[in-house]
């Protein structure tokens, strides 16, 4: 036994290391939620586990009891460190705070790990840490306390620290700090521990001088961190020249999924169709949107010759589509504002936006939904889903709108660095279009200026719609080398806006396209701006170092449109003038004439030729196709012949039994499986149960009363028999696809297998019944007399003469 006095201090070192320990797994999440906002929750979720430790350790409570606190502490307490935003005044869990407790348990792992980091602790993400360090500190706390190893808690401090990587992110926080904290802690403690032991004193009292003994532990102690101390030098030293190529590999690694945006086509390729279709019609309502702000779909950054799209996250500065989150564009700069966005006709994947967004919310039926499939790119400030927008559809945005800034305001800043995917099939005059046109512009704002007033001012602006001059769609190369190459530019924002950006970007300027919606200037601040085909415009942006993108309008006024719609020069007709008439020409000596001797075509045998190899060439593929299909064929006009044969047999008992074994030969071809010489009764469950048509059972029954009974059966019972055997093969084609039927159809199995050998087993009873009938005594065919059915009928002879 320890005495109280060394009790108390074990429990003091037990617990400190073991808050140290978990210390460096409360670390190793600061980079996945990009600062200390999840602190409350994993230093709350530390002290929690800790205090239940020592309490049950102090109690010698057992664990069910361990467990039923730690789950009592997780609902009570992790409202108010997890989820703070879902109770009142910060404190008070509400029925929601519950709920989310209840389903973070299992499902806060899968978010956080398909959510990009950093992640907001408002999205629920400190749930995992709260959750995980929570019952890491139980854990840990329990078996340092009531262990003699204290090696036994490194386990579940361990297990925190990895998993803390592991739900992470590729870019550790201390990596180096972390394990040697870990590592200084965890041979200190256990030195400690072996120290204190009583079986392990380094000397005896009784024998020793207890001063003495005092003096050589605590000598051990500083040997034992001096090899501490030095070994977390060298290794911090080694790290310094020894850093590792390859990332760290985690599970968010694996688990998000990479989005495609190849796979939705360029909104721009539809601005036309909006401009013409949906002039008047309200796409969608934007409450809260300040004067000057603008509404965008997408920002395009790479063009084929074809289209101007979106780049992908390793083509573009479009940069990378991620998971919707709540902390998005941290390093936004400019107003904030909140703008409610509510759908009305719009129904496509590119969600209208404002500024740079910080957090999107989705409210009504399809929240959780339209949140789960909806991406956003930062560096574009384009938002996506893949599941489009519909009528109904609401959700808030907080965004930051960027500062509008003057020509001036820019002054000599030089355009930014920005990679930009390498354009393909450009006009080739537009290389020395652009040169020309800025050719007396010195800073790169002029320069963007010039291209700027180059099309406003020298262009003239048409839908193309009806009563308007002709302008068409689209923005192609062909289209854009009509637009500079023609008499007059006549266009609308679709093609001045590529037009400008390919302009630009033959003189390296980063520009990009970006189509929206703005309201005009009698419209602009108002509380509600409804967005229609009226509004929807198409811009460039320019990216300044400093100063980020910038909007340039190159689209003259819709008011400037050309006086003569009539594009071409017109032709300037010379006057009439009476010319002189030719002078005489000198005779041409032409070759003699030769007599022809070929004979004249016939145009009669050339047709019939013509006509002859076209009959040649069809009875050749229809040969062929005849060939190919002969076996087919041949095997539908065998089951043909056969099923006619039966159908007209001589006897009407015949035609009975030759109904049954039509009925079992076309199962046998959907598979059933009836042994050669069986009843009919053990044929109609066979079929039963491989087909699933209980009817049949029935069917048998009837069969056997026909064949064997007293006398032969009518025309009318034949034809009654066989239109039920046809629906019920009938109901096994309905039950069967295509393939089986066409298999069924094409199938030997009932002309070359059991089915062959059954029907001449058949034949052999029926023929034997026939001969009890002409021979007398108990069967006659001219009587009503019945026969003796104390046996089973499926064992009396049956009638003869089934032929297949």
């Amino acid at each position: 036994m320890t005495s109280p006095r060394i009790s108390a201090r074990r429990w003091i070192v037990d617990l400190t290391a073991s808050a140290l320990l978990l210390a460096v797994a409360v670390v190793g999440f600061w980079p996945t939620f990009a600062g200390p906002a999840y602190l409350p929750a994993a230093v709350g979720a530390v002290i929690l586990g800790l205090g239940i430790a020592a309490v049950s350790a102090w109690r010698r409570w057992g664990i069910l009891i361990i467990a039923g606190l730690t789950i009592a502490a997780y609902f009570v307490f992790g409202g108010a460190l997890a989820l703070p935003f879902t109770t009142i005044a910060g404190v008070v869990p509400t029925l929601d705070t519950l709920q989310r407790l209840a389903l973070g348990a299992i499902t806060s792992w899968k978010q956080l790990l398909t959510t990009v980091a950093p992640v907001s602790v408002t999205d629920g993400h400190a749930l995992v840490p709260f959750l995980l360090l929570l019952v890491a500190s139980v854990l840990t706390g329990s078996l340092a306390l009531r262990l003699r190893s204290a090696g036994w808690a490194l386990i579940p401090a361990g297990v925190a620290v990895g998993f803390g990587i592991a739900l992470g992110v590729p870019s550790p926080a201390a990596p180096i700090a972390q394990g040697v904290v870990f590592a200084l802690v965890s041979v200190g403690w256990l030195a400690l521990r072996q120290i204190w032991a009583p079986q392990n004193a380094a000397v005896s009292v009784s024998e020793v001088d207890p001063t003495r003994a005092a003096h050589m532990r605590w000598r051990r102690i500083g040997a034992g961190a001096a090899v501490l101390v030095v070994a977390a030098g060298a290794g911090i030293a080694t790290s310094a020249f020894a850093q590792p190529n390859q990332p760290r590999h985690v599970f968010r690694d694996t688990i998000v999924p990479p989005f495609n945006i190849r796979e939705y086509p360029s909104p721009l390729q539809s601005y036309r169709k909006y401009v013409r279709d949906d002039l008047d019609n309200t796409l969608f309502t934007v409450r809260g949107l300040p004067e000057g702000a603008r509404m965008r779909l997408a920002a395009m950054d790479d063009f084929n010759g074809q289209v101007y799209n979106v780049s992908d996250a390793g083509n573009g500065s479009s940069g990378a589509f991620t998971p919707l989150r709540g902390n998005m564009s941290v390093d936004a700069e400019g107003d904030r504002a909140t703008l409610k966005v509510e759908i009305d006709d719009y129904d496509q994947v590119w969600i209208p936006t404002a500024g740079q967004v910080n957090e999107l919310e989705f409210t009504g039926d399809r929240a959780e939904e339209l949140r789960r499939s909806t991406y956003y790119n930062e560096s574009s400030a384009t938002a996506i889903t893949t599941t489009p927008l519909a009528e109904g559809d609401a959700y808030t945005l907080e965004t930051t709108l960027p500062v509008e800034r003057a020509d001036k305001t820019l002054g000599d800043a030089k355009f930014g660095s920005v990679s930009l995917p390498k354009q393909s099939d450009v006009p080739e005059e537009l290389s020395g279009l652009a040169a020309d046109v800025t050719e007396d512009a010195e800073t790169p704002i002029e320069k963007v200026a010039a291209l700027e007033v180059f099309l406003a001012e020298g262009g003239f602006f048409s839908h193309g719609l009806e009563g308007e001059v002709i302008s068409r769609a689209g923005h192609t190369s062909e289209r854009i080398s009509t637009l500079i190459g023609g008499d007059q530019m006549i266009g609308d924002d679709e093609q001045y806006a590529v037009a400008m950006t390919l302009l630009a970007r033959e003189l390296d300027i980063p520009a990009r396209v970006v189509m929206g919606f703005y309201p005009d200037e009698e419209q602009a601040g108002a509380a509600t701006f409804p967005a229609n085909g009226d509004t929807l415009h198409a811009w460039v942006e320019v990216n300044f170092a400093g100063h980020g993108w910038v909007a340039f309008d190159p689209t003259p006024p819709e008011d400037k449109v050309p006086n003569d719609q009539n594009t071409k020069p017109r032709a300037d007709p010379k006057p009439q003038v009476l010319q002189p008439p030719p002078p005489p020409q000198e005779p041409v000596d032409l070759p003699p004439t030769l007599p022809d001797d070929r004979e004249p075509e016939d145009d009669a045998a050339n047709i019939w030729g013509i006509i002859a190899a076209i009959l040649a060439i069809g009875g050749i593929s229809l040969g062929v196709i005849a060939l190919l299909a002969s076996p087919f064929i041949v095997i539908g006009a065998w089951k043909a012949a056969r099923r006619r044969r039966r159908r007209n047999a001589e006897r009407t008992s015949d035609r009975i039994s030759g109904g049954w074994d039509e009925l079992t030969d076309r199962a046998s071809d959907y598979g059933a499986h009836t042994a050669p010489g069986a009843t009919r009764a053990e044929d109609a469950t066979a079929v039963a149960a491989t087909l699933a048509v209980p009817a049949v059972t029935a069917l048998a029954d009837r069969a056997d009363a026909q064949v064997f009974g007293p006398a032969d059966p009518t025309p009318e019972d034949v034809d009654a028999f066989w239109r039920e055997v046809d629906g019920i093969v009938a109901g096994m084609g309905a039950e069967a696809g295509f393939w089986r039927r066409l298999r069924a159809r094409l199938s030997l199995r009932s002309l070359l297998g059991g089915g062959v050998m059954a029907s001449k087993l058949g034949e052999l009873k029926d023929a034997a019944a026939a001969r009890v009938r002409r021979e007398g005594g108990t069967i006659d065919k001219n009587t009503s007399a019945s026969p003796d059915r104390s046996a089973a009928p499926e064992k009396t002879a049956a009638p003869e003469s089934e032929t297949k």
